[in-house]
């Protein structure tokens, strides 16, 4: 048979496979030799195989196979191909392995240089969950304007510890003016005794914002003023307690909590406890936060409920704790998130709610017959005053409103007292609604906004004949509240009189625990257990603590400016 009807597999030249015997070889490759002669017959022929394998063709009666390999160039073109496909695939694993660091790298690049501004929330708790889960304070390196209020805003847990009771506080304004915890009174009832949830003070405190914030400073200031260190140590075992009957949610009461935390924060925030303060930042912190969800909950009411007519007295004292707040935060380069939204929304209710008369009335009744209410338009004045020096009018909210406002609060606490200084509650000439007790409030309300004469003078003549005595039935806290800050801003022989008389009176009547007596001998009538109610005791307490704070608070003899 001619070579050239050999299978394609098959050559009539291919060579022994390597390291076959010479006479192997030559028996195998007889079969193409002898093509011609027919030698095999009928009992052997050729095979062709598929490329890349061997062709056997059985010789008659000897066994061993013929192997027949491919040409050399298709050999070397499958090698080639192997060779090249590998390559190609080298290529794309390179280029797509390229392409994979490079967009990780885009999207690193994009976290670190276009990141949004970073803010603080965390699932707002119910009143019942764990005050652990809070997230944390920010302390940006430099003042900005807090972020947009979320109902989720659930912030603020101490993270910088001060190695010492109270934060060593590095103030760069040596002429702050800061709102302090005072005048604070009571009466969510209705009985028109005029026994109101006071009015908060303020402070002619310049410099004076870091002497509350050492321990060196403040007995400097008690000193000085007429106190003692047995003050200082009534004030802490105070707030020890306190610290104890916070609820879980950061709140402090049961009837209207709003009001009672807002009166505990002013407490802590008199002492210079801040969510920044190693012992109570955490305490400090809850309480904010509580006040803020509030905020946010009620479209910018600060109140626990709005079913009876007193809960606007919860909106004014919350105002002015957040108030206070919001000022030392912003001094110590701080951001709660959401607590400058609630200072700014809560002032522009309080304002647009005010009186036709220039006072404010129960559920911010503008028109109402009563005309307004001179124990609740003191709260408002006092917390006015404090969203006033947290930067209201000047950084955030209406300068021109609040002025406004505040002009028109006094005409009506000017017009309210009578000639030998009394202070009616809703009815000018009304003694039965005023007694004495609201006589502190009228020259106070004045003082706080650095205002003199006739008002203030009158004021603190109609309190000289006060009786003071803890234990007797005409023990008043609420309107003690009042004369020991409008005492102390005039200083002189005024405060001093006062300080003899009040200072013993609170310290000797402090329980081992921290809490006060009830006042009046426990006999049945008391303003605090009267008119809080099932909180008598925090509300007892914040009165009696923000008294004794008053010597660090403010600067003797100032008009509060």
């Amino acid at each position: 048979m001619p070579d050239s009807h050999l299978p394609p597999e098959v050559s009539s030249d291919a060579a022994a496979p390597e390291g076959t015997p010479p006479q192997v070889a030559e028996e195998a490759m007889a079969p193409s030799q002898a093509g011609n002669e027919g030698a095999v017959g009928d009992t052997a022929s050729v095979v062709g195989v598929e490329a890349g394998q061997a062709a056997v063709s059985p010789q008659a009666g000897e066994g061993l196979p013929a192997v027949h390999l491919r040409s050399a160039e298709e050999a070397e073109e499958i090698r080639r191909k192997t060779l090249r496909n590998e390559r190609l695939s080298a290529v794309m694993i390179a280029v797509l392995v390229h392409v994979l660091i490079g967009l990780g790298l885009a999207l690193w690049a994009l976290d670190v240089f276009e990141a949004p501004e970073v803010k603080i929330q965390a699932r707002v708790a119910p009143p019942t969950e764990n005050s652990s889960n809070r997230p944390q304070v920010q302390q940006p390196s430099q003042r900005r304007p807090p972020s947009a209020p979320s109902v989720s805003a659930k912030m603020i847990t101490s993270t910088a510890e001060s190695v010492t009771y109270v934060p060593d506080v590095v103030f760069e304004s040596p002429t702050l003016d800061i709102g302090t915890s005072a005048q604070l009174g009571l009466g969510f009832g209705q009985t028109g005794l005029g026994d109101g949830l006071g009015q908060g003070g303020f402070g002619g405190l310049g410099g004076g914002m870091k002497g509350r914030c050492t321990m060196e400073e403040r007995m400097k200031r008690l000193n000085e003023a007429g106190g003692n260190r047995e003050c200082e140590e009534a004030v802490v075992k105070s707030l020890e307690w306190f610290k104890k009957v916070q609820n879980s949610d950061g709140s402090f009461g049961k009837a209207r909590p709003a009001a009672m935390t807002g009166l505990v924060l002013l407490s802590y925030l008199g002492h210079c406890e801040t969510p920044q303060s190693s012992k109570y930042g955490e305490t400090v912190s809850s309480a904010t936060a509580y006040l803020v969800e509030r905020s946010q909950r009620d479209k910018g009411y600060l109140r626990s409920e709005k079913k009876t007519d007193a809960w606007v007295y919860e909106h004014v004292i919350a105002l002015y704790a957040l108030g206070e707040c919001l000022a030392f935060v912003r001094e110590l380069n701080m951001e709660i998130p959401g607590l400058q939204d609630a200072v700014e929304r809560g002032t522009d209710i309080l304002i647009a709610g005010q009186h036709r008369s220039g006072g404010w009335d129960y559920q911010l009744n503008r028109s109402g017959g009563r005309g307004g209410d001179t124990s609740i338009t003191g709260w408002a004045l006092q917390a006015l005053k404090a969203v006033k020096t947290a930067g209201y009018g000047e950084d955030f909210g209406d300068s021109i409103k609040l002025s406004k406002s505040v002009r028109k609060g006094l005409g009506y606490i000017e017009d309210m007292q009578m000639n030998d200084g009394y202070l009616s509650y809703k009815k000018k000439g009304d003694r039965r609604g005023s007694r004495w007790s609201l006589n502190g409030l009228g020259s106070l309300s004045f003082q706080i906004h650095g205002k003199k004469g006739r008002v203030v003078s009158r004021g603190i003549d109609a309190t000289k004949k006060v009786p003071v005595k803890y234990n007797q039935k005409t023990a008043h806290l609420y309107g003690w509240y009042y004369i020991t800050q409008s005492r102390f801003l005039s200083g002189g022989s005024d405060w001093e009189r006062w300080n003899r008389k009040w200072r013993d009176e609170l310290l000797k009547n402090q329980l081992s625990d921290g809490r006060w007596k009830v006042e009046g001998g426990g006999k049945k009538f008391s303003v605090t257990e009267s008119r809080a109610g099932r909180d008598a005791q925090i509300y007892r307490n914040a009165l009696c603590t923000l008294m004794l704070e008053v010597y660090y608070r403010f600067l003797p003899g100032t008009s509060g400016e």
